[in-house]
């Protein structure tokens, strides 16, 4: 839960409700919603989507929807459809919506040192009220981390045969979000790190990708992320990696999912040179990047740097996709729930979706539901980043 990159402050409005309208960043409208549609002085009722309409600073907006021509651009697969994203004060000029937005729902990746460890007591699967919830809310990704020594005993090793047990919990939380009709990143939560030691054979790498792949091949809705935050590996080593695990679940048959694969060290080394010589036979992958905004980068403060680290931290990555005409995805972000954090993860989202599409999507860190107190925790109902993380940071990108 580190940083992996290749390469003015708005303050906290009010969350409470008034007796007849709603204040600002208040939800006013969607699908099942029963309260006001009616927004606070200086601020106007907003289409999101189906299930969320919110009042945001300003007047009232229209939502244009455009449809792209097919495209063959590495990481955008073959067909893409994009809507512009509604327009708000939060975020100036021209953006693009998310294709893919949501949360990390951790658990199942518990207990790093209990193999195979128990259910409930070592690691718990993701809720499916928090998948009811988000989706509720317009969310439709969310990043499923799971345990490699869980999956594949270390007594018989990666190619080894799947423990049916560990492995159909998996298949019924994706069976479960992909029912919904959102895409779920199933991920190896292992940092290309395996039975205490680093997996260096891309042979063995490749078989275990497309035995994983073979069992969700069917499931359209299924991105597969090949290794979460690989570190202390040479960048090369990685990229040779990230390439056997592409082949392999192309060779599994699963040729329409996206791949998405992820740089070496918790502050990038050599990512750049290395990932641009990735191919994909269907040309359907994006790399994946992480940044919090603490002063490390490493997720475990609530103090951001300032309020407009998001955008700076992301720029020099936005520029590499942009040149070597990728496309990325932040498959984690995390800060604190104060007034100079929301407004970090606001520059950043806006400045990812005002890069022209290179960046597909964004999920927070994280969901999930053993979080307990952390302040990052967004698991519903309570967790310490819905009050005011949800609503002000990131329901205005869906």
């Amino acid at each position: 839960m580190k940083s992996l990159l290749a390469f003015s402050s708005l303050a906290v409005l009010s969350l409470v409700k008034p007796v007849l309208s709603v204040a600002v960043y208040g939800q006013c409208g969607g699908i099942n919603y029963t309260g006001s549609t009616v927004c606070d002085s200086g601020s106007v009722c907003t289409y999101s989507n189906a299930y969320y309409s919110q009042c945001l600073p300003g007047s009232a907006t229209t939502v244009p929807t455009t449809t792209t021509k097919p495209t063959t651009t590495p990481g955008g697969g073959t067909t893409t459809t994009t809507s512009t994203a509604p327009s708000s004060s939060i975020c100036s000029g021209s953006r693009t919506k998310f294709k893919y937005f949501g949360v990390n729902e951790s658990g199942a990746e518990f207990g790093q040192t209990a193999w195979p460890g128990t259910l409930g007591k070592d690691y718990t699967w993701p809720s499916p009220s928090s998948i009811d919830y988000f989706v509720g809310k317009g969310f439709n990704t969310f990043r499923v981390p799971f345990l490699l020594e869980r999956m594949n005993p270390p007594a018989t090793g990666l190619t080894g045969a799947f423990n049916q047990t560990y492995l159909s919990g998996l298949q019924t939380i994706v069976n479960y979000i992909t029912g919904k009709g959102a895409f779920v990143l199933i991920e190896p939560h292992n940092y290309m790190i395996y039975n205490n030691a680093a997996i260096t054979s891309t042979s063995d790498f490749q078989t275990w990708w497309k035995n994983l792949a073979t069992v969700f091949k069917s499931n359209n809705n299924v991105i597969f992320d090949a290794m979460n935050e690989p570190h202390d590996i040479p960048a090369t080593t990685v990229a040779s990696l990230m390439q056997a695990a592409i082949n392999g679940i192309r060779a599994s048959g699963a040729t329409t999912q996206l791949i998405l694969v992820e740089g070496t060290s918790w502050q990038s080394s050599g990512n750049a040179a290395a990932f641009t010589s990735l191919k994909d036979p269907n040309n359907n992958f994006a790399i994946e990047m992480h940044q919090y905004l603490d002063s490390d980068g490493s997720g475990t403060s609530a103090t951001c740097v300032s309020s407009t680290i998001g955008a700076e931290r992301l720029a020099a990555a936005t520029t590499w996709l942009q040149q070597n005409n990728l496309k990325g995805v932040l498959g984690e972000i995390g800060a604190g729930s104060n007034s100079v954090c929301i407004s970090a993860v606001q520059g950043a989202l806006c400045s990812m979706q005002q890069a022209g599409g290179v960046w597909l999507g964004a999920l927070w860190w994280a969901a999930g539901p053993w979080w307990g107190t952390y302040y990052q925790s967004i698991e519903p109902p309570s967790g310490p980043a819905i009050a005011q993380i949800l609503p002000q940071a990131l329901q205005p990108f869906l």
